[in-house]
């Protein structure tokens, strides 16, 4: 992946990691560069919470992926309500705008954004039980998307783009399988899940 170009008019910081160039707003640098993890585990314990690592939703474990990621998936899962997101096609890929309120749903959103794009680079597939067929392409061809991510206190704003078509439509679709997860939680993973047979 490579950052083509970089459109924030106001910028707190700029961090350049794992080969992205990051636009940080002030007070954001410390939930990106702490990943979130540790107000994402602390509400894996609340009312909601099933402990550390999604133990209670075995689905959100993989072949490689970590207890902290599966618990982020799981504060994500537990609280969608809690999560607003946007999506544009543009014809060469992707914006989408995603965010929450709630200061433990975004720390474990920004984590999982940041490291689940880190992976795509590295061409390293968690494997995730539920995870959507849509994402092999990505972990396949990861050097032919380009990302810009725009981060803020309230959301991240997210722009990939392609010169590859197929990219570019499994952008698309998973983009709105994303959308889905935060309307309608893991009853969207079902439903995509039964569609596909599995």
């Amino acid at each position: 992946m490579s950052v083509r170009r970089l459109a924030l008019p106001v910028l707190g910081t700029l961090i350049v990691a794992g080969g992205l160039l990051w636009a940080v707003a002030p007070g954001a640098v410390a939930q990106m560069m702490g990943h979130g993890m540790g107000t994402g585990m602390g509400m894996m314990h609340g009312p909601h919470g099933h402990g550390p690592g999604g133990m209670g939703m075995p689905g959100l474990r993989g072949l490689d992926a970590t207890p902290e990621e599966s618990a982020e998936l799981a504060v994500m899962f537990h609280h969608f309500p809690a999560i607003h997101r946007s999506v544009e096609n543009l014809p060469d890929g992707i914006r989408t705008v995603t965010g929450s309120a709630d200061p433990g749903v975004m720390a474990a959103l920004t984590s999982h954004v940041v490291g689940m794009i880190a992976r795509v680079e590295e061409g390293r597939d968690p494997q995730i039980f539920i995870q959507s067929p849509t994402l092999d392409i990505f972990f396949q061809r990861g050097d032919r998307i380009e990302t810009i991510i725009e981060m803020t206190e309230a959301c991240l704003v997210v722009t990939q783009t392609s010169t590859d078509p197929e990219l570019v439509t499994a952008l698309q679709v998973h983009a709105a399988e994303v959308s889905a997860m935060a309307d309608r939680g893991m009853a969207a993973v079902h439903e995509m899940m039964m569609q596909r047979g599995r």
